[in-house]
């Protein structure tokens, strides 16, 4: 089985990104595996609770299971697999069915709380999914970035984009060390969702970079950052963003207008069409052509 920690510090040594990518169905599932066994890249599949609640847990854990069984790569930490995130889970409950079914990861999201409430309730997370199942990845979140990815009006109520507001760096060191998490999500200008009529802010580079170095311990290896709220940022900001430290990219509303603006083309297209595989054809093109685009730039391909 491989291990995805040690897939990360292999993208890390080589400076690109894991894509991250949501799903609700399995024509999402389908488009990013097709592009990803296409490129041979492993990837990362996440699920929120109310994904998971959609799909079910056991279910999507199967499912991940059966492409890796027939595509994955097994005998190293390169080439195609699929990793299964259990994506912003807000209670030790829905975090447990997920490491009970062997996820790969989950993020405890504690961001909306205030950061020493935060840092108690995902140090319980750590200590008790842990206990269950010990080589689990656990992730953190520090900084309040907005919830759901959805097509926005304007900026979510309480996200932080201001500098005075963004992560600090000893945020990130006291909260890592308080906690224990394997994985590390800081507020650096990214927002979840996208704008209609506006590019999404602007990522604080120097930021990134500053966490990153802050975290590095006695060797001189630094925790995995993840930058959540990919879809609507910049490219020349993706690249910045993993040369200054982001390991993980989060890819999800961008992902999910691309279904949309399929399955509207269909039933355009197709009013007597009632197939439901056929009127999907459109919508896992367009999603592929966004999965494509995004891996290739994360992997500076």
């Amino acid at each position: 089985m491989r291990n995805l920690l040690n897939t990360i510090q292999q993208a890390e040594n080589k400076k690109v990104a894991i894509g991250h990518f949501n799903i609700a169905n399995l024509e999402q599932l389908k488009a990013i595996s097709n592009v990803a066994i296409q490129m041979d890249l492993p990837v990362i599949i996440g699920v929120s609770e109310g994904e998971r609640e959609f799909i079910g847990v056991q279910r999507v854990r199967d499912i991940i299971d059966s492409y890796n069984r027939e595509f994955g790569k097994d005998s190293s930490v390169e080439g195609f697999w699929l990793f299964l995130n259990a994506d912003h889970t807000h209670s030790l409950e829905k975090a447990k069915e997920a490491v009970e079914a062997k996820f790969d990861a989950v993020i405890f999201d504690g961001s909306k709380l205030d950061k020493d409430e935060n840092i108690i309730k995902t140090a319980e997370a750590v200590s008790t999914l842990k206990t269950i199942y010990p080589s689990i990845c656990i992730e953190g979140e520090l900084g309040y970035i907005g919830s759901g990815s959805e097509i926005h009006d304007a900026l979510p109520e309480g996200a932080v984009i201001k500098e005075k507001d963004l992560t600090k760096p000893e945020e990130a060191v006291e909260f890592v060390q308080k906690t224990g998490v394997t994985f590390f999500s800081p507020a650096v200008g990214n927002v979840h969702g996208m704008f209609k009529n506006a590019p999404n802010p602007k990522l604080n580079i120097k930021r990134i970079k500053d966490i990153k170095d802050a975290l590095k311990d006695a060797q001189g290896k630094s925790i995995p950052l993840v930058l959540h709220g990919g879809s609507g940022i910049s490219d020349d900001d993706f690249v910045s963003a993993i040369d200054a430290g982001i390991n993980i990219i989060h890819i999800s509303t961008e992902l999910r207008r691309a279904w949309r603006e399929g399955m509207d083309k269909a039933f355009k297209e197709n009013p007597n069409e009632v197939a439901p595989y056929k009127l999907s054809a459109d919508a896992v093109t367009t999603m592929e052509n966004v999965v494509e685009n995004r891996l290739k730039l994360f992997n500076k391909f």
